[in-house]
């Protein structure tokens, strides 16, 4: 059992109509100019973007808008947002939307308060000491950035995908109405429940196996995130499992299933590099890089992917057998990603057969030319991940 520190900040507002609360919030965080980040056009179709900037200005809070934030959401647009927050004066940003936006959001409070290049962090060549404040009305679950200290940013140039993480960055308060996710697409619901299973995978799949409260914890997010999303699949205004699902994304990431344990994360970083070079939807690419990644590593804690199969997938455990056990649990996860419409493989992923070339290309940025790790159950070297991606072809 590891030593922990949690931390956990961010006010939450849960329930039908909570966007009321939006003003009072901003100003009681202390935010007198607002940057209103968004996304596309769906916040402006549903009403949602036009409400919230009149809550504002009811309130008497200034606020200025920047829209245009694209899944995986790339260092341009925060660069915009920068030097729109230091030509208004703006001192508080609050983000509309999903995990794209409060991504793009953190990256420029950030960016507003550090005089170099704000992918200096990302690159790990600086670390953040002041930031915006900022904060969220959630529309799409899934990232978890609404409660957690991460972000993740696409570089244009290059087609670099990185994520940073600090305390600096957990929002000050987190606005979430379940109904606002009614029209979400189904694949779009699928891809996020995957991504929040994932953010609590890759802390349950550890070499520690001593914090059983924190892995009973996990258990239960992913069973009932396996639940929820057959329903809301089924009846997409279902309410009560719309409202598990974006509870499920928050408590996934915001810490609470990693207290007591060491962490993983390298479905996240061999998936980072898929994104960044096919613009895929983010929990559509853990699907289909998890399996190859989850029976190249099994070994490492063979018990720990035997107690997956039986506590989560529902496989019967042959105790003769803990490897099949174990393989027959990721294959469960296989139909499940199926049964949802998520890809389990690379060609399902992009549709069509990846190159030895763009391979490499992938293997090269994640290791950063083959100078850096990632992973914690088994620490990956380039020629690990290479032979992931090799396993994930499809």
């Amino acid at each position: 059992m590891k030593d922990f520190k949690y931390y956990a900040p961010t006010e939450v507002v849960f329930g039908e109509e909570s966007e009321e609360q939006v003003a009072r919030l901003v100003k009681k965080y202390g935010g007198t100019k607002v940057l209103v980040h968004y996304g596309g056009q769906s916040a402006k179709r549903s009403g949602l973007l036009d409400k919230v900037c009149q809550l504002l200005s009811d309130e008497g809070i200034a606020y200025v808008c920047l829209g245009g934030v694209v899944p995986n959401p790339r260092l341009s647009k925060a660069h915009e947002g920068i030097e729109l927050c230091r030509k208004e004066g703006v001192d508080f940003i609050l983000a509309v939307g999903g995990g794209s936006v409060i991504d793009s959001a953190k990256c420029i409070g950030y960016g507003v308060c550090y005089e170099g290049e704000v992918w200096d962090f990302y690159l790990g060549k600086a670390k953040a000491t002041a930031m915006l404040p900022v904060a969220a009305v959630l529309t799409i679950p899934a990232a978890g950035s609404e409660m957690s200290e991460s972000s993740v940013i696409t570089n244009e140039d290059g087609d670099v995908k990185l994520g940073y993480s600090n305390n600096l960055s957990r929002p000050k308060f987190a606005i979430m109405n379940p109904k606002r996710t009614f029209t979400l697409p189904p694949y779009q619901t699928a891809a996020g429940v995957t991504d929040m299973m994932m953010h609590t995978m890759e802390r349950y799949f550890t070499k520690d196996d001593d914090m059983d409260l924190t892995t009973d914890l996990a258990e239960a997010l992913l069973r009932r995130m396996k639940t929820a999303v057959f329903e809301v699949l089924k009846n997409p205004e279902d309410y009560r499992h719309r409202a598990q699902i974006m509870w499920g994304g928050s408590i996934a990431h915001w810490g609470l299933t990693g207290c007591g344990v060491s962490e993983d994360w390298a479905t996240h970083q061999l998936e980072h590099e898929l994104s960044g070079m096919f613009d895929v939807t983010h929990g559509a690419g853990l699907a289909a890089v998890w399996p190859s990644w989850a029976r190249y590593v099994m070994h490492e804690n063979l018990s720990r992917f035997v107690r997956f199969a039986v506590n989560v997938m529902d496989v019967p455990n042959d105790f003769t057998d803990p490897e099949g056990t174990a393989l027959r649990g990721i294959e469960a996860m296989e139909r499940f990603y199926h049964a949802i419409g998520m890809p389990i493989n690379i060609k399902e992923l992009i549709g069509k057969d990846i190159t030895d070339e763009e391979i490499n290309e992938m293997v090269r940025k994640c290791s950063r030319d083959n100078t850096a790790t990632c992973g914690g159950l088994k620490v990956l070297h380039a020629e690990d991940m290479k032979a992931i991606y090799e396993m994930a072809r499809g």
